[in-house]
């Protein structure tokens, strides 16, 4: 019996090894680099294009290697102790109640393993916090239930809308596209505030590793510096109300000769109180 249960433990830890390697390998193929948004069948996270992804997907890589050891240990452990201490091999149970080196191991370990988690997650919960020097800002308000984008150093501002399904065109992404993007330009480092003027929403863009919550009377912050262009989506993931799944963000990055010009068809287009200014200029 115990050369049986042997086998099969034996068998049970190859079986999960295989099976670690299939996924592993399935990841792989179902994974492709260059999507910008969730694709179907799709393992792992999507592409990031932002320092701080990369170092989000380090640390991932990091916990994963950890809690599967973790995992295979205790399986391991959990076949010993099944065989070495069933009633043919221990008809007489130890009356031990504490084991001075076990309590330290089983308590020091674990701890020795948060330190070590710690040693990358505290310094790149602070990485991300706070844009350092940015080299612009821009204000992100939620509404139930579309998006404000405001440039306030380029004095721009304008709503961004889900696209209806019966105006969608060829090319664009049902429940995903929206009427004006937020555009950034690439390589530049972007702070983000975010607020609402309502209820609490959520800015989340996974390709640019940001998750930030809008909540009312408040501003929070976060940054991203796309390193490549390309159209990237999310979505608003804070249950918001009746259209919470209709509010889509698209985020598209350009490279600088083509955000300039952009930016000069934005100022026409989206200029802050153009009314304002007109009173003013015939005023002079």
């Amino acid at each position: 019996m115990e050369r049986i249960l042997k086998r099969v433990a034996g068998a049970t830890m190859r079986g999960g090894a295989a099976l670690l390697a299939a996924v592993a390998i399935l990841a792989v193929a179902a994974f492709d680099a260059s999507a910008a948004q969730p694709q179907p069948w799709q393992l792992g996270m999507q592409e990031h294009v932002t320092p701080v992804g990369h170092k989000v997907d380090e640390l991932h890589n990091i916990l994963l290697v950890i809690i599967t050891l973790i995992s295979l240990f205790v399986l391991a452990l959990l076949v010993y102790v099944c065989i070495r201490f069933k009633r043919s091999n221990n008809p007489t149970p130890s009356k031990t109640t504490h084991h001075t080196m076990l309590e330290v191991a089983w308590t020091g370990i674990p701890a020795l393993i948060l330190v070590f988690i710690g040693l990358y997650s505290f310094p790149l919960l602070y990485f991300q916090d706070k844009a350092v020097d940015p080299d612009m800002t821009i204000k992100v308000e939620a509404h139930q239930w579309y998006w404000n984008y405001t440039y306030p150093d380029q004095e721009i501002a304008f709503d961004s809308y889900l696209i209806p399904d019966a105006d969608i065109q060829p090319g664009q992404i049902r429940l995903l596209d929206v009427d004006n993007r937020l555009v950034v330009p690439v390589g530049k480092k972007v702070q983000v505030l975010v607020t609402t003027f309502d209820v609490m929403h959520s800015f989340f863009v996974p390709a640019l590793t940001v998750q930030v919550y809008g909540t009312p009377g408040r501003v929070n912050e976060t940054w991203f510096e796309v390193e490549k262009p390309g159209v990237y989506y999310g979505q608003c993931n804070q249950i918001c109300g009746i259209d919470h799944s209709r509010m889509p963000i698209v985020v598209e990055a350009m490279e600088q000769a083509d955000y300039d010009a952009w930016l000069a068809k934005a100022k026409e287009q989206f200029a802050m109180n153009p009314t304002a200014t007109k009173v003013a200029s015939v005023a002079d």
